[in-house]
């Protein structure tokens, strides 16, 4: 499907998967970062990095959120552009 062939939903879609995606690596991320934080929390004290790493998390952390929210938005809004079926009620005997 062209660009320009392409629906506002079909546009809405594309934005969702690519920002469902992006939740789903800045998870994985911040899971890989909070292992290894406590793994080696003493020596990056140690080395005054600790408090760097730290804001790095949190950081990470306010990205996903910022993406969940930002994904339970979109969705009703795609929800809104979803075509309606036609519900002709049928006719009275």
């Amino acid at each position: 499907m062209s660009a320009d062939t392409r629906t506002p939903l079909d546009h809405v879609n594309a934005a969702l998967n690519q920002l469902k995606e992006m939740r789903h690596y800045s998870k994985n991320y911040v899971e890989q970062l909070t292992a290894q934080w406590l793994l080696f929390d003493g020596e990056l004290k140690k080395l005054k990095q600790a408090q760097r790493i730290e804001e790095l998390m949190v950081r990470q952390g306010e990205l996903y959120d910022a993406l969940d929210q930002e994904i339970s938005e979109l969705e009703e809004v795609a929800a809104g552009l979803q075509p309606v079926a036609d519900e002709t009620p049928a006719a009275l005997h």
